[in-house]
């Protein structure tokens, strides 16, 4: 099996969450061949807490690349793939492609439009921080207005979002009232499909709602098992 790494630190806990998923996943694929332990996929994890300041990426900017530059040379040496649990942070695919590092960055953004063109959705709203949602000059989703409709979110309700997001981070994902809130702008959007594209996002128990949540940690989790097993897939 090709060797797995994580970036986390934004936050720690989407770090644990994208490794949970990949478990996950690898049982799913294995199926009732999976014997546990020596069925898992080799993961290495590189967690920093600066990275957190990626919350406001364009009044950071000058702190944050230098810190996950140092993150992915660390870590490549000791894996095959790798991807970076923060939908924010995945703005840095170019430069950190520059690096030519030995280990390939799989992106968040990638997985997803793949995942879009194959089910076919025409429109949805793209629920982030404010850095990603406001589709500006720091946000990796930029690319994704050239593929699919994406609904014009309120700046009432992105800055409520952002407010949510720092709780998730702060309170943990279970604390009592963040899936009221979660809820609440789930109920402000048109669309019928929403995209989790913050990875504390689905650290909230999901609220009961009609709409399709698309939750872009478990599509990463799904897209690195399968290239992690992909020798034994083809055997």
């Amino acid at each position: 099996m090709s060797r797995l790494g994580i970036i986390a630190g934004s936050g720690p806990e989407a770090g644990v969450d994208l490794w949970t998923k990949i478990l996950d996943h690898t049982r799913r694929l294995v199926g009732p061949r999976f014997r546990g332990d020596l069925d898992a996929p080799e993961v290495t994890i590189v967690s920093d807490p600066l990275l957190g300041l990626s919350m406001e990426l364009e009044q950071n900017h000058h702190l944050v690349w230098p810190v996950l530059a140092r993150a992915a040379k660390r870590l490549a040496p000791q894996v095959d793939y790798y991807a970076i649990a923060c939908n924010t942070l995945n703005f840095y695919q170019p430069r950190l492609e520059a690096l030519r590092l030995d280990a390939r960055l799989v992106s968040f953004v990638d997985v997803l439009v793949a995942r879009l063109k194959a089910r076919g959705v025409g429109r949805v709203a793209l629920l982030g921080a404010r850095p990603v949602t406001e589709l500006g000059p720091w946000s990796t989703y930029r690319r994704l207005a050239g593929e699919i409709e994406l609904e014009p979110l309120d700046p009432d309700l992105v800055a409520d979002l952002h407010a949510l997001i720092y709780a998730v981070k702060s309170e943990g994902g279970g604390a009592q009232g963040l899936t009221r809130r979660f809820g609440e702008i789930l109920d402000r959007l048109e669309s019928e499909t929403v995209i989790l594209a913050c990875t504390e996002l689905p650290l909230i128990p999901a609220p009961a709602t009609a709409k399709i949540l698309i939750d872009p940690t478990d599509l990463m989790a799904r897209e690195l098992v399968r290239l992690s097993r992909a020798a034994e897939v083809i055997a």
